[in-house]
């Protein structure tokens, strides 16, 4: 942070006033890495119904494990990695969850998917799933693997 805020030309506090703590610019940082995909889905690039939610989560999983940077600090910092993105202060999962509810339930509304769960479980449950294959490694030493992020959801929703 003291580095930043000298590139910027501005004191640590006033950095700290602008994006509050580290751990919160990093949460902001990897939400705007993961955003895109999200974007992708609302313009329609994605297909729709249970598959498309498949690919949704599918895609979310590759474009996270194909990101040299995000790769690099989750090797670097995995436990403040998995704080950041996956506790209940974290920007990227509770944006995540909500993304997810928000194509569920457009999905539901037009006809093209019942749910095997309520939604907001639904949503929560696939963005694990999906957390669950970009920290394979972090957490079982396997390597991650978004193909079977997309199957487990593909089951899910099935």
């Amino acid at each position: 942070m003291g580095d930043l805020a000298g590139e910027l030309g501005i004191s640590r506090a006033t950095l700290h006033r602008w994006v509050g703590g580290r751990d919160q610019l990093l949460g902001e940082i990897l939400w705007s890495m993961t955003v895109e995909v999200f974007e992708a889905r609302a313009s329609g690039k994605l297909g729709r119904g249970s598959e498309g939610i498949a690919e949704l989560v599918g895609t979310f999983v590759r474009t996270v494990n194909d990101s040299k940077p995000f790769r690099e600090f989750l090797r670097a910092e995995p436990e403040r990695a998995l704080r950041i993105l996956t506790t209940k202060a974290s920007v990227v999962q509770s944006r995540a969850i909500s993304k997810m509810r928000e194509f569920l339930d457009e999905e539901v509304e037009a006809g093209r998917l019942t749910p095997p769960l309520p939604v907001e479980d639904l949503a929560y449950l696939l963005v694990r799933i999906g957390e669950s294959f970009i920290y394979t490694d972090v957490i079982t030493g396997a390597e991650p693997d978004a193909a079977k992020a997309y199957a487990a959801a593909r089951a899910l929703l099935s």
